[in-house]
């Protein structure tokens, strides 16, 4: 294969499809959606066995556990991948919003209107729904997708493309709306990062922190990412006890894989008699290890001790440091020094530290009386995520189809000329 040529021309395919999606209806892009579904379900045998390919080989890679429960696939996460398509065809298409309108004094009438970024590749490792998910959110927000998934996943992605592209036939929309490299020489990858000879506006990856990184340092067109999940749970003295432990257990055991799962658990050391012992015990019983400091060492002899490596670590894993701190306060403060600025979660009922909390951590996703596990776009009402993006300028947080819009000005006049 001619990595070069092929990649070229996927370039320009996509940017040849991307002036024809930037003008598909909101209908036409549905029914677009509604055929990938469809095809999602009717070929779920060829997608289990391309998945099994792929998982065998993790296996025999001896992969560790979290890395295959992100690559596995079954009868119930192909349907919530086919119903993830379905639920974005619901959202509010965002091309065309008028975001705001005005008339000058001498008559000229503004418009700020949003139109679809353009090209976006999206580079990702290892979990094979995200394939269906950016797809998806790339060709509703009317831009084009260029998918590098992982070598791990790569039968997988295959399968799942070749129904979306089937949709895409389905509804007269171009095949090239959505390719996929099919090659896993990690040239292709730096083609992308360089911009295909301008015809990429944007990269998206989802990965680990090597991959980020590296998009981050050789890109040469915008990115949206965050590097890691370094994700905190605050349990205030005031907190509820049951209410800290459910919390907490599940930030970090419900999906340890994920970059929304929490990595570390900070105690208020005014409520730590009520607090530490039980949140130790609760973790544990659930199947966690604890790194922490020299109090929570003494308050259970299981703690493990914890390096200043470990507040700095995204597990990714059935693991968590913890750590005693001076209120929220310390709490802040010790977020400030070691996060990423993804997700941070105070438990506490006391309103008026958890406004001090909500307002002064500087983090994309900052919760109340809530699991770090919320940092999803489905669970903010935007249908499914390209990604979660730290960064502060244009997006912020989990990254749905109004965040894969841009915008531009539209200006009508009636013969107005600036005088000299």
């Amino acid at each position: 294969m001619d990595i070069r040529s092929t990649m070229d021309t996927m370039g320009r395919a996509a940017r040849d499809a991307a002036k024809q999606l930037a003008q598909a209806s909101t209908a036409t892009k549905n029914h677009a959606l509604a055929a990938m579904a469809t095809n999602i379900r009717a070929n779920i045998d060829t997608i289990l066995a391309a998945n099994e390919i792929d998982v065998e080989k993790a296996r025999s890679n001896n992969q560790r556990d979290s890395f295959i429960d992100r690559l596995v696939l079954n009868p119930q996460r192909i349907e919530a991948m086919a119903k993830g398509l379905e639920d974005i065809a619901k959202l509010d298409d965002p091309v065309g919003t008028i975001i705001t309108k005005w008339t000058q004094p001498n008559g000229l009438e503004f418009s700020r209107v949003r139109v679809p970024i353009g090209v976006i590749g999206i580079i990702y490792e290892s979990r094979p729904n995200v394939t269906a998910d950016a797809g998806a959110l790339c060709m509703k927000s009317g831009n084009t997708a260029i998918l590098r998934g992982g070598s791990d996943s790569i039968n997988s992605s295959g399968a799942i493309v070749k129904c979306l592209q089937a949709g895409l036939t389905e509804a007269g929309l171009p095949q090239a709306a959505i390719q996929m490299v099919t090659t896993t020489d990690r040239a292709a990858v730096g083609m992308m990062l360089t911009g295909l000879d301008g015809n990429l506006d944007l990269i998206v990856p989802r990965g680990g922190k090597s991959l980020v990184g590296r998009v981050q340092d050789e890109a040469r067109v915008p990115v949206f990412a965050h590097l890691e999940g370094l994700c905190h749970v605050y349990v205030d003295k005031d907190a509820d006890l049951q209410m800290a432990r459910d919390i907490v257990v599940n930030a970090k055991m419900r999906r340890t894989g994920i970059c929304g799962s929490a990595e570390t658990v900070l105690i208020d050391k005014a409520g730590m008699d009520k607090n530490l012992k039980a949140i130790i015990d609760a973790l544990i019983d659930a199947g966690c290890s604890i790194r922490g400091g020299e109090i929570a060492r003494a308050a259970d002899d299981r703690v493990e001790a914890a390096s200043n490596e470990d507040w700095t670590t995204e597990y990714l894993d059935s693991i968590i440091s913890m750590k005693v701190v001076d209120g929220v306060d310390g709490a802040m403060d010790h977020i400030a020094n070691y996060g990423s600025q993804h997700t941070d979660s105070i438990v506490t009922d006391n309103a008026e530290t958890a406004e001090r909390f909500l307002n002064e951590v500087d983090s994309a996703i900052v919760l109340h009386n809530a699991s770090t596990q919320f940092a999803d776009g489905g669970e903010f009402g935007f249908g499914a995520e390209i990604g979660i993006a730290t960064g502060k300028m244009h997006a912020r947080g989990p990254v749905g189809l109004e965040q894969l819009t841009t915008f531009k000005y539209q200006v009508r006049g009636t013969g107005q000329i600036r005088p000299k």
